[in-house]
């Protein structure tokens, strides 16, 4: 017989309700989950900005959430990956395994894939942001005991810096300029760290989220919004970048990663703009590669592995952890540009 879970709950635009929502026991090849600790991301501030859905069809209150950590309680027939007590990462990513994507090994782009707290296909996929979730054995990642929830929480965002990095190409030796340093950003400075680049530039319209690029492991930070002088440096020749990272999703971030990239460089967009944010001419005339990077791959477990080994600090990015009964505040936190630290909300 089901059960009932306290959740968080989004009817519409800036309605955002703490609510009771049916919890099954796992069936074959399940997990159940006691989430511990869930990230929000801009996704999620993006359902509670303008609602879940414009589809007619969608009457159902919305749970957001994909960046979640938490908990093994039980499991179901053939499960052998993890057993109860375990500390996991769960995926929010679910994929076919058997559409032509799939088969080509393409399941990012899986023509059934589902994603934790997403309004993508109808009926949406419901997320995390709950006490407890069921989900596939194989979104089950185990993070080891020894990890902590607030860390493990941030596997689902750092796969994602982690698969731009892929999509970056060769990083190692390479002058890197990342654009906006929001929670994204400032990942992705982690992960080229991490993969070698010899010089990382960051830039932002506001001061704290660059002081905190430098503590991740940016050599140097522009204010674009003051520091002119630095910014034309890096645009000098042409753009003195090898590769860019535009996180931001603004046209005027867009602008600024292909003006500082170099002829037969590489710009990484992570975030879309709802817009054609990109001149053609200039990627034409200064032959300039560029490539798309949303969400990840098997880019997740890597992420978790990183992790659990502390390979990557990324404690300096948790800024608050709220319960999750005052969700509205922590979600108002989150939505704070000139903060752009990340927000975790506590289930336990």
């Amino acid at each position: 017989m089901p059960a009932l879970t306290s959740a968080i709950l989004i009817h519409g635009a800036d309605d955002l309700r703490v609510g009771e929502v049916e919890t099954l026991d796992p069936g074959p090849g399940e997990v159940s989950v006691r989430v511990t600790r869930g990230g929000i991301c801009p996704a999620d501030i993006a359902l509670y900005k303008f609602g879940p859905s414009k589809d007619p069809r969608q009457k159902q209150a919305l749970i957001p959430g994909s960046e979640i950590a938490g908990t093994v309680i039980a499991i179901g027939s053939g499960v052998s990956r993890v057993r109860p007590g375990d500390r996991i990462a769960v995926n929010p990513l679910q994929t076919c395994g058997y559409c032509l994507h799939c088969r080509a090994g393409r399941s990012l782009h899986c023509s059934e894939r589902r994603f934790f707290g997403s309004t993508e296909r109808f009926p949406p996929t419901q997320g995390g942001f709950r006490e407890t979730l069921t989900c596939t054995e194989s979104q089950a990642v185990p993070t080891g005991q020894d990890t902590p929830a607030d860390r493990a929480a941030f596997a689902s965002s750092f796969a994602q810096a982690l698969h731009a990095i892929r999509r970056g190409g060769t990083i190692a030796g390479q002058r890197v300029y990342v654009s906006g340093c929001g929670p994204l950003g400032l990942l992705t400075i982690l992960a080229a760290r991490h993969a070698g680049a010899r010089e990382i530039i960051a830039g932002d319209l506001t001061s704290k989220p660059l002081q905190l690029a430098l503590r991740l492991g940016a050599d140097s930070v522009i204010n674009v919004s003051t520091e002119t002088d630095a910014l034309k440096s890096l645009q000098s020749h042409q753009g003195m970048a090898d590769i860019a990272f535009e996180t931001a999703g603004t046209s005027a971030e867009s602008a600024m990663a292909l003006s500082c990239t170099r002829p037969s460089g590489r710009i990484v967009k992570m975030a879309p703009s709802g817009e054609t944010a990109l001149s053609l001419d200039l990627i034409i005339a200064k032959e300039l590669e560029c490539v798309g990077a949303i969400h990840f791959e098997n880019e997740f477990e890597w992420a978790v592995d990183l992790l659990a080994k502390r390979a990557v600090d990324v404690a300096p990015l948790l800024g608050a952890a709220m319960p999750f009964r005052n969700a509205r505040a922590a979600f108002d936190l989150a939505g704070d540009r000139t903060e752009a630290t990340k927000v975790q909300l506590v289930f336990e």
